[in-house]
């Protein structure tokens, strides 16, 4: 029954990289498109950091490996977690496929691209700015914000039974 939380890692996955290539293919870098004027807008930007845009100023050959093998262990320490836990938890389930599905989104790009491709750009006029980010990045807010619901929710981990 594990696998429809695959599918849900993978539906992340295929919306991530499909709205990047829409963005990739129809807009030059650094373009924008207003789409709600004063609030949100679609622009392309490329991201060397990790979500929305933290360590980007960070220069070092070090970074993309660096930021690869943190993805890698991510996405393993996710993968055993998520086996080790009854697949009856379904929040748990949900939140750590959607994380997932963001996760290998961006690392994608980055082994693919050097780089993430940015696009949603929300802000408050000339007064307020949030990082520019993608679908990838808001999976793996809304999955870590589900994790921490399931962790108030059942505050003791239930291993599955491994007889």
């Amino acid at each position: 029954m594990r696998y429809r939380f695959y599918l849900l890692t993978f539906l992340v996955f295929v919306v991530d990289h499909w709205t990047k290539w829409i963005v990739r293919t129809r807009m030059d870098l650094h373009d924008h498109i207003e789409v709600i004027p004063n609030y949100l807008r679609i622009s392309y930007v490329r991201n060397s950091g990790v979500a929305f845009g933290l360590f980007e100023q960070i220069q070092s050959v070090w970074k993309p490996y660096l930021l690869a093998a943190m993805a890698v262990i991510a996405v393993i320490v996710i993968v055993v977690y998520s086996v080790r836990m009854s697949t009856d938890r379904t929040l748990l389930q949900v939140a750590l496929a959607v994380t997932l599905g963001g996760i290998l989104g961006n690392f994608t790009d980055r082994i693919v691209h050097k780089f993430v491709v940015d696009f949603i750009e929300l802000h408050f006029q000339d007064r307020f700015h949030w990082p520019t980010f993608n679908v990838a990045d808001s999976a793996i807010t809304v999955g870590i914000a589900l994790l921490l619901l399931d962790t108030v929710k059942n505050p003791e981990p239930q291993e599955k039974e491994l007889a």
